[in-house]
């Protein structure tokens, strides 16, 4: 058959299936803000790199809700319908691979997937947190500790993710867990020109006053693991707003005050980590802090993350390496005191993010 003028929802509907007709399928739907297009029961979705809300309202929600697939036009919500029925009526697990280059919006698809199971095996509100909102809140908490922006994405996943959520014989959502993967530990110490370092640390350098007082921190530009690139602001993205939004998310995923205080001791603690410098000390190849600039971020890093100065300087001057017989201290150099610094901030940070 000949293509429509606005392109087929279906590409197995193409008469030649060949790469120039797929592509020119899905850039004349794309034109249209038809962004969805289905190969079988497989859906391809082109980023549209604006909102499309009335894609995502509760009225679209309420027409996909058990609607045959195929029916009506290709849509994420139609994916994860599917499989939510075939879950209900086969009492089989189901999963959803949401796969795809840098860039082409799989995270955002990942959340309209959650939002969508949370429509359907949401429970009628009730005081407190409900298990769907806490499944939700997930995205942004992650987001602000694993994503960042890249030259081609201003919020880049910097880690994969499996998602489970798990339903009652009822349908309703009784539980839910995440597990991560392969976190881009090197994005810590190392960024380039136009990227950003990973949301939270300019979501704390943007938080009210009183905060940054408590963890000594000032404008982002004054730390070295986040100044190597010259993006500090995101276009349209208030970072002090954002600070206080995932501070909401914590509450509501169940994270208390004293663990999202020592969460953010221990972002600050990373800040300070990399502003601490050293120059040669007496002996040969060894090193001790630069100046009473390095010692001061030093001394608040031990601070922040509760351990003592002179041991914490040890560990980065010094190597250790344990024998049966004895305990070998070695002095380290200033390049290598600083490779030992950036490895223990990378170190941490993945600690961090996988807790």
């Amino acid at each position: 058959m000949e293509a429509a003028a606005g392109g087929v929802d279906d590409m197995t509907k193409l008469s030649y299936l060949h790469e120039p007709g797929v592509l020119q399928n899905l850039a004349t739907r794309y034109e249209l803000n038809e962004i969805y297009t289905y190969t079988g029961n497989i859906l391809i979705a082109v980023n549209p790199f604006q909102r499309l809300q009335h894609l995502y309202d509760s009225h679209m929600m309420q027409q996909y809700k058990g609607a045959p697939f195929g029916e009506l036009s290709p849509h994420v919500f139609a994916v994860a319908d599917v499989a939510y029925r075939a879950m209900i009526h086969e009492g089989r697990s189901n999963s959803i691979l949401v796969s795809g280059e840098s860039g082409a919006g799989k995270t955002e698809t990942t959340k309209m997937l959650m939002q969508y199971l949370a429509y359907l095996g949401g429970r009628a509100a009730t005081e407190g947190r409900t298990v769907e909102q806490q499944v939700l809140e997930s995205n942004p908490v992650l987001e602000a500790f694993g994503n960042a922006k890249t030259v081609r994405n201003n919020n880049s996943s910097r880690f994969g993710k499996f998602v489970e959520i798990q339903f009652d014989k009822h349908g309703r959502i009784s539980g839910a867990a995440v597990r991560t993967y392969l976190l881009e530990r090197s994005r810590v110490c190392q960024i380039s020109d136009p990227e950003r370092n990973y949301h939270c640390f300019y979501l704390l350098c943007a938080a009210p006053q009183e905060e940054l007082d408590k963890y000594k921190l000032e404008n982002p530009r004054t730390y070295h693991y986040l100044n190597k690139s010259n993006c500090y602001d995101l276009v349209g993205v208030s970072d002090a707003r954002e600070y206080l939004a995932t501070r909401r998310a914590m509450d509501i995923v169940g994270i208390s005050t004293q663990e999202q205080d020592a969460i953010f001791r221990v972002v600050a603690a990373i800040l300070h980590i990399g502003n601490i410098e050293f120059a040669k000390g007496k002996e040969v190849d060894s090193s001790v802090l630069k100046d009473d600039k390095s010692k001061f971020h030093l001394e608040t890093a031990a601070e922040l993350l509760m351990c003592d100065p002179g041991a914490f300087t040890d560990a980065l001057c010094k190597r250790v390496m344990v024998t049966p017989e004895e305990v070998i201290k070695r002095s380290l150099d200033p390049y290598s005191a600083t490779i030992s610094r950036d490895g223990f901030a990378k170190t941490i940070y993945s600690r961090l993010f996988d807790w």
